[in-house]
């Protein structure tokens, strides 16, 4: 499995995966070539590529293996062995396709089809336990950040959903970057019971936290998909964007929130942008805190 720098440890001791990275902030275009010969070098039988851009798509058609796959939409996708389509829902699209499903059908033929899952491991838990207060499923889970501003739910939703969770206690989880954000909404709220715990898990840590949560609580963002991944209750607050995309959250106890205004601005791109194109971001505002609090 080869992901970008930054995203391995998801995939840490995982029991069947052998775990490849590509540096990409620094000498890009030097560790990209590197990749291709380190490749070429296992003479692997089968590349798959999940990805639809000319990086991969490099790496893919130079790999030198014996058969090659990947989604049509891959610049450099002649030069695959098989290609294949990735149709992006549109609003109202109740047959749209999930990422997910999108991605099994290139190996469909190979092998049994599971649903995602990945392995928290011992350091995982070890981490938990450090959390003193922790309480196995008496807690919820929030997290209040995303990369993008229009996939961000506003910091004062997110403090008034955790008013109305208590006094159940409540864990914000992020990278780093988040800290500062997530301490923001902590200082506001009401609720006694909130740990910012921002920067301070991995990504195992954080998908396990949510795992034994009540409910975790996110944006269109990576936790999404780590509750996905774990089979953990989730709802997902969609903002600018929408699940037909194919990117929602997936689960016996998986739960979509958006707002029940039909905006003609919506969705206004299949990722996110820095503000609001329209500057009101009412597909934000409108969403009710209680409403995503229901069922908590």
């Amino acid at each position: 499995m080869l992901v970008r720098e930054g995203n391995a440890s998801v995939l840490d001791d995982h029991p069947f995966l052998e775990v490849w990275t590509w540096e990409k902030r620094t000498a890009k275009l030097r560790n990209l070539m590197a990749l291709v010969s380190r490749i070429r070098e296992r003479r692997f039988d089968l590349v798959v590529n999940l990805h639809r851009f000319a990086s991969s798509g490099l790496l893919t058609a130079f790999s030198g293996a014996r058969e090659t796959r990947g989604f049509d939409k891959n610049p450099l996708s002649r030069l695959f062995s098989k290609r294949y389509p990735h149709p992006i829902g549109k609003k109202g699209d109740a047959n749209y396709l999930h990422e997910t499903e999108r991605n099994h059908a290139l190996v469909a033929d190979l092998c049994t089809i599971h649903p995602p899952k990945i392995h928290p491991n011992a350091a995982a838990n070890e981490q938990l336990i450090q959390i003193d207060s922790r309480v196995s499923g008496e807690y919820a889970v929030v997290a209040p950040a995303s990369v993008w501003f229009t996939k961000q739910w506003p910091a004062e939703q997110w403090i008034r959903l955790i008013d109305a969770l208590a006094p159940l206690p409540v864990y914000l989880i992020g990278a780093p970057a988040d800290h500062a954000l997530a301490e923001t909404v902590r200082l506001a709220t009401t609720n006694l019971s909130v740990q910012n715990l921002c920067g301070k898990l991995s990504l195992l840590a954080s998908a396990l936290l949510m795992k034994e949560a009540r409910m975790s609580y996110v944006n269109d963002s990576g936790p999404l998909h780590l509750c996905s991944a774990t089979s953990a209750p989730v709802t997902a607050v969609f903002c600018s964007t929408v699940p037909e995309f194919g990117f929602g959250p997936i689960g016996e106890h998986a739960r979509v929130v958006e707002t029940n205004t039909d905006l003609a601005c919506r969705p206004c791109g299949l990722h996110g942008h820095r503000d609001c194109p329209q500057k009101h971001f009412k597909c934000a505002l409108e969403i009710d805190p209680a409403q995503v609090a229901q069922n908590a």
